[in-house]
């Protein structure tokens, strides 16, 4: 695996991957990589002749006040596990080198940011649909694939990326993948390595209460029965706060009062000082 760190040579090592006409497969991380992670890649793998990965911590999607420094970078072992996984490329570039001096462009997306994660994080997905953006015109490629886990922000990259037209012109270019859970249901995440041993217990709780609103939902039980009891079981559980918990259309993530075809539960709680987020079907 070839690992790079600057724009033009970047170029280059995808050109000469193309060389024998086959296709480039894009999975961007920011790193600390988990099973979630590398199944992306076995995706990815599987769908293209060539994937590039990415590692890129980005400053533009964190909030005042969220810990930019606390971020783990842990780039030798990742590396180390993107080459077992037959990964080809490794972008790997310094933030100086994704926002050059003078750097004054942003990419916001309207309806699919907002509400959710994108009322509680302003502006969180400026800088996804920001760098998303520039990773699409750095290394151009075929496909790219997304978790599902953060169903929000597929829907923004989407929506973007029809929008303005970019390499790859159609939305079946990106591709989501389903979540990918612990044997207790619990989504992974990097996040869920700030949990404490009790915490980490408690938040099999989230993925449950999910699932008896969605049986709810589909025995024909209202929503604001469903999410009431949702919330009230997580904070039995020992969550501290519910951040929400909301019914909306799958595709333009619209509020929805009822279920109907296509709808999907998300949520997002807190526990301790870690924010869970998950979602599910349910129409």
């Amino acid at each position: 695996m070839q690992t790079v760190t600057t724009l033009g040579v970047l170029r280059n090592s995808v050109g000469a991957l193309r060389e024998d006409g086959g296709t480039v497969a894009l999975v961007p991380t920011m790193g600390a990589l988990h099973e979630g992670h590398l199944t992306l890649i076995r995706t990815a793998r599987d769908r293209a002749d060539h994937v590039v990965a990415s590692i890129f911590v980005n400053p533009r999607q964190f909030g005042p006040s969220e810990d930019l420094d606390a971020y783990p970078r842990q780039l030798e072992r990742d590396s180390g596990l993107l080459a077992a996984e037959g990964v080809a490329l490794l972008w790997a570039p310094q933030p100086d080198e994704v926002y050059p001096e003078g750097y004054a462009t942003n990419v916001s997306v309207a309806g699919v940011s907002e509400g959710l994660c994108g009322g509680d994080r302003p502006r969180h997905f400026d800088g996804v649909a920001t760098v998303v953006c520039k990773l699409f015109n750095q290394v151009r490629p075929d496909m790219a694939f997304f978790g599902e886990k953060d169903w929000q922000q597929l829907a923004v990259i989407r929506r973007m990326a029809r929008d303005l037209d970019l390499t790859m012109p159609h939305v079946d270019a990106i591709h989501g993948v389903p979540i990918v859970r612990e044997a207790d249901g619990v989504a992974m995440s990097s996040r869920n390595a700030y949990l404490s041993p009790e915490q980490r217990a408690a938040a099999a709780a989230l993925p449950t209460a999910m699932r008896d609103a969605v049986d709810l939902l589909q025995d024909g039980g209202g929503a604001d029965r469903a999410l009431g009891n949702l919330r009230d079981a997580l904070r039995t559980a020992g969550f501290d706060t519910v951040d929400y918990a909301e019914l909306r259309d799958g595709d333009s993530l619209v509020p929805l009062d009822r279920l109907a075809p296509g709808a999907r539960l998300f949520v997002a709680a807190r526990i301790g000082g870690t924010r869970l987020i998950d979602n599910m079907a349910a129409g």
